[in-house]
């Protein structure tokens, strides 16, 4: 009984799978869909360089702080406006202004009217949808990234957009969160750490952009670790809702590639690129990057082939259970074959059936059968066939 039971647990997993994998599909496409949220509808009819967020509102407050260093003073202010920054434009300091929250547009608006900054770039600093890109003026130079982090309290991943304008003398950085992961580049100037306060703010810009990289690494062990364990459990014990996880890492690993595959091309255009806004120093530092970006990808494209082997490995294991399945009644059934067409042949009723007449028929004919099973028993597992 309890043999019957496993059999036909088998074979209900077995009917799910295509009902499951074509839910997992779904789920896909509506984590791949635009969010409601993201209401891009308000853009339509306003011109181009229209000031308008289109992103999640991710914190209550927007929070701006200005650090001021050189080599030998680094001091960090809390500030509201524009106007608050005039003091520090003029001199020969680095200036690092930090934006927490990108849904008040006012101070925005104020950095493009008093830096120049075109408002086409402001609207893609305000619209967190937008594509990895880079952008070089001669008056300043602007980038988008997209952070990767992990919520330790969910177990999930967050992505959001992060964007750098690098002047001469000053840099801008728009977060739809917190900056904290720009803490260790925080402490590194506040208590001089190396050589940091010596360099300008293209020195900046890279150790930020690095810090962002870097969590890329971050992310992918957490990936790994979890296509490990799924790998466990799929040649273990293969269930249906590990069809959704595998297609949840391959939607995660294809957000990835999606985020840091322009990033190559970024970096790879500032080595490039004779802008003055960026030192010949630098160039050693942002080829260690660029090598950053390199190694992600081709780790990515890795744990892309191993979730695709995944999927096959969790496909093969319920169509061995399947075989094992269908053997075991192709076996019963074939021993119930010779028995149906023994008592077929006497199951009708002629009368001139002489073995009909016998006394000992009825025994015979059980023998006969008796026989017939425990002998194709006996060869089916001389064949090995269960």
């Amino acid at each position: 009984m309890k043999n019957s039971n496993n059999t036909n647990d088998v074979i209900n997993k077995i009917i799910e799978v295509p009902k499951t994998i074509i839910e997992a599909q779904i789920n896909l496409l509506k984590q791949l869909a635009p969010k409601k949220k993201k209401k891009t509808s308000s853009k339509i009819g306003l011109p181009p360089g229209s000031i308008v967020y289109l992103g999640e509102k991710k914190v209550e407050k927007v929070t701006i702080t200005l650090t001021e260093y050189d080599e030998n003073n680094a001091e960090t202010y809390e500030i509201k406006s524009v106007k608050e920054i005039d003091p520090f434009t003029d001199t020969p300091q680095v200036t690092w202004v930090s934006v927490c929250g990108l849904h008040e547009t006012e101070f925005l608006k104020q950095v493009g009217e008093k830096f120049k900054v075109h408002p086409l770039v402001l609207e893609d600093i305000l619209n967190t949808d937008t594509r990895p890109k880079i952008e070089i003026t001669d008056d300043y130079l602007f980038i988008v990234m997209k952070l990767m982090t992990f919520n330790p309290e969910q177990k999930i991943l967050e992505t959001e957009q992060v964007s750098f304008i690098l002047g001469r003398t000053f840099l801008f950085s728009f977060s739809e969160k917190s900056d904290e992961i720009f803490n260790p580049v925080k402490e590194r100037i506040t208590i001089q750490l190396g050589k940091f306060r010596k360099r300008g703010s293209d020195y900046l810009l890279y150790a930020l952009m690095d810090i962002v990289i870097d969590h890329y690494f971050l992310a992918l062990e957490k990936v790994e670790e979890r296509i490990e364990t799924l790998d466990d459990e799929v040649i273990n014990n293969p269930e249906k809702s590990q069809i959704e996880s595998i297609y949840n890492l391959r939607n995660l690993l294809l957000m990835m590639r999606r985020s840091i595959w322009p990033l190559r091309e970024i970096v790879n255009q500032l080595i490039k690129d004779d802008s003055d806004l960026l030192d010949d120093s630098i160039e050693p530092y942002l080829r260690d990057i660029y090598d950053h970006t390199i190694h992600i990808t081709e780790s990515i494209e890795q744990q892309r082939e191993i979730t695709n082997g995944l999927m096959e490995i969790y496909l093969s294991m319920m169509s061995n259970k399947m075989n094992e399945v269908m053997k075991v009644l192709t076996v019963i059934a074939t021993i119930f074959i010779p028995l149906t067409f023994i008592v077929g042949i006497y199951g009708m009723n002629f009368p001139n059936m002489p073995e009909m007449k016998w006394p000992w028929a009825y025994f015979a004919l059980w023998g006969v059968m008796i026989g017939v099973v425990i002998f194709m028993v006996f060869y089916f597992r001389r064949k090995k066939w269960f």
